[in-house]
């Protein structure tokens, strides 16, 4: 199993002010992504290009995943966001986000682009990873083949906004139930997207809730993707931060009984533990079938750099 880079709270940061792009360097997300599609206005994205290189140049992000949000291929930017900011800063970049992706193909494009700027820079080819967006009933159709359309994708991301616009969608608050409708409206979109990115091992987000300062409602919409098994999920305001932190991390309760099946069945399953294929935690029986379950909710834990409480002892015999 691969090791999971926590990516619990990401952070939208206007690349078209410095101010933000400073201040989001002392903030406690996970990621940070550096935003020249939606945030920045036409006239702006030249200089915020600039000060997007500038701020990951200058440093100070500590362990947070650096990425950039370049604008979508239907648009006159794309490609000058990415020689520009790869050029500029590559070394300082994890990944670059792609909005509004529509099929494989536009992954396929970004890849290439990537590739000869970094082999032209002398940077590692490869090493930084593509986020896509799916913000459209077109991409959600091809969200599988998105999904493996790039060694580089690291993240699959859900986009409310534009995906309500696209599918006629007869509300104006996004992200939250519509109390016309008896249940999650997004529920389909999410699993879709969710067993996408599963099916190529790669992480699932979340997208914003609009409503900023009612961190109690924007709590309530992240506890409904984070029980299904995302990620993590975007956060638009620093007091949204420590929500999604909180969210779509395991318990602590539920991180040391992970880290207590995995001890239990790596014993149970030794010599010295009577090579057996199921054993007794307590009351509970656990099996191959545990230690995979278990193996999610501690790794997750892990990656949120979560200490256990507790430790595991043979039993006696």
């Amino acid at each position: 199993m691969a090791e999971l880079r926590s990516r619990r709270s990401n952070l939208a940061v206007p690349g078209s002010n410095p101010r933000f792009l400073e201040k989001a360097k002392g903030l406690p997300a996970d990621q940070v992504f550096l935003d020249l599609e939606d945030a920045c206005a036409p006239l702006a994205k030249p200089g915020a290009r600039k000060n997007i290189v500038a701020a990951l140049n200058e440093g100070g992000w500590g362990e947070k995943i650096r990425t950039v949000r370049v604008n979508d291929w239907t648009t006159e930017w794309t490609h000058r966001d990415v020689i520009e900011v790869v050029e500029g800063a590559g070394a300082e970049l994890d990944c670059i986000m792609l909005p509004k992706v529509a099929d494989a193909a536009q992954v396929a494009a970004l890849d290439l682009l990537l590739t000869q700027v970094e082999k032209a820079n002398g940077l590692p080819v490869g090493r930084i990873g593509i986020e896509a967006q799916i913000e459209t009933a077109q991409g959600l159709i091809n969200v599988n083949d998105i999904a493996f359309a790039s060694p580089r994708i690291e993240t699959i991301i859900f986009g409310p906004a534009d995906f309500m616009a696209s599918i006629n969608m007869k509300s104006l608050v996004v992200g939250a139930l519509h109390p016309d409708y008896p249940g999650d409206p997004f529920h389909y979109i999410l699993m879709q997207i969710l067993m996408a990115a599963r099916a190529r091992g790669v992480q699932a987000i979340d997208g914003p809730f609009l409503q900023v300062r009612d961190v109690d409602a924007f709590r309530e919409v992240a506890k409904r993707s984070a029980v299904l098994g995302f990620d993590g999920k975007w956060v638009l305001h620093p007091g949204q931060i420590d929500a999604a932190n909180e969210i779509y991390a395991p318990s602590q309760a539920d991180y040391d009984h992970a880290e207590l099946i995995l001890d239990a069945y790596d014993w149970s399953t030794s010599e010295a533990g009577g090579a057996k294929g199921s054993a007794m935690l307590g009351d509970e029986m656990i099996d191959e079938a545990s230690r995979k379950m278990a193996l999610v909710i501690a790794g997750k834990g892990r990656a949120a750099g979560m200490s256990r409480t507790s430790s595991f002892t043979p039993p006696e015999d």
